[in-house]
């Protein structure tokens, strides 16, 4: 009975540390949420004078690796063929709930931006994704070229621990930025018209 007693106090001390340490975690995000919503005007201009620095001199960036894949209609899509616009490089699956609340989000920037030099290009990471991806597509209306990595461009591209990965390719076929998770629209529309 004493030894019965003895495990469930340590199942109860673990579980109470474990407790401790989420929440510990989910704090400090909390936190810098909110100190990130209160940053001052200030800081804001900081920020976007160093952005707009940035995206006048691209020396620091590294040329995107260029590929070529099958787009869904069997025609070949070449990174090197939007050089001259800005283009969002998205990793993504159908079954990823984060895709699905940016794509929406996408479909609007290329009805926005297309004409101002913008372009997305999808690239499927999942091949037992493959066969649903064209009725995805449908249902979704999305309006840009997507693609399967049927050969590995994700390496290219240092590899894609999480989905969705957006690379952003500037005018000059630079990477610029790499963006890992799902964005609100406002912040990748801030971050087009950064290298727009």
């Amino acid at each position: 009975m004493a030894k019965m007693i003895k495990d469930s106090s340590k199942s109860t001390v673990t579980l109470l540390v474990l407790f401790m340490i989420i929440s510990s975690v989910l704090l400090t995000q909390c936190g810098n949420t909110q100190a990130d919503s209160q940053n001052t005007g200030k800081d804001a201009s900081k920020q976007e004078a160093k952005q707009t620095s940035a995206a006048q001199s691209d020396e620091q960036f590294s040329i995107a690796p260029d590929f070529a894949l099958e787009d869904l209609n069997g025609d070949i899509v070449r990174l090197s063929d939007y050089r001259g616009k800005v283009v969002f490089i998205n990793f993504w699956a159908t079954w990823c709930p984060p895709c699905r609340v940016e794509i929406p989000y996408f479909v609007e920037m290329i009805d926005e931006y297309g004409d101002d030099g913008f372009e997305i290009l999808g690239i499927d990471l999942d091949p037992r994704d493959f066969a649903k991806v064209p009725a995805f597509v449908e249902q979704e209306g999305i309006n840009y070229p997507v693609m399967y990595d049927t050969k590995g461009v994700s390496n290219l591209y240092g590899g894609i621990q999480s989905i969705p990965t957006t690379f952003v390719v500037n005018r000059n076929g630079k990477v610029v930025e790499r963006i890992v998770g799902s964005r609100p629209k406002n912040e990748f529309v801030r971050i087009l018209k950064n290298w727009l």
